[in-house]
């Protein structure tokens, strides 16, 4: 990746200085909570990889077992949807040759690794720490929404 000056928040090259900050969302197929374990390890460095192999830097990566986010710097030259196509190729590869015939046979019939759609958008700096701290705790999130979902759930019912 290009370097920081010092003092300097954004990338400078010869010809440009740039602050690219993507968060993309990658779905399993059909929400399948495929990402735990090993798998999950094994899909994390192999994103871990890709980034470092692109020179880019990944700021926080974290998900559930049916997605994951991933919050990153880029610089102009990375498209965000071409990077997408890279790491669900290769994390569906390498996940499937390793766990393929163990902990996917059951979970992953049909050849389907990721679903088909994905979620980005830019972060700012009003948003980017929004988005890391979400990243971050996104267990804890999920919890709270699913807590609340029930209640409003139990709430409907007993008004019935």
């Amino acid at each position: 990746m290009y370097k920081k000056k010092l003092g300097q928040t954004y990338y400078t090259n010869r010809h440009s200085c740039f602050l690219l900050q993507y968060h993309i969302v990658l779905v399993t197929k059909y929400r399948r909570p495929v990402l735990t374990g090993a798998v999950k390890e094994l899909v994390y460095q192999v994103i871990q990889d890709i980034f470092d192999e692109k020179d880019l830097v990944i700021l926080e990566m974290n998900g559930e077992a049916d997605h994951i986010h991933i919050l990153f710097e880029a610089d102009p030259f990375t498209a965000p949807g071409t990077l997408v196509n890279v790491i669900k190729t290769k994390t569906s590869r390498y996940a499937r040759t390793q766990y393929g015939d163990t902990i996917l046979k059951e979970s992953c019939q049909d050849s389907l690794f990721w679903s088909n759609s994905y979620f980005t958008t830019i972060a700012n700096e009003n948003s980017l720490q929004l988005i890391q701290e979400y990243i971050k705790n996104q267990c804890y999130f999920t919890t709270i929404a699913n807590e609340n979902s029930l209640q409003l759930i139990q709430e409907y019912i007993n008004n019935q």
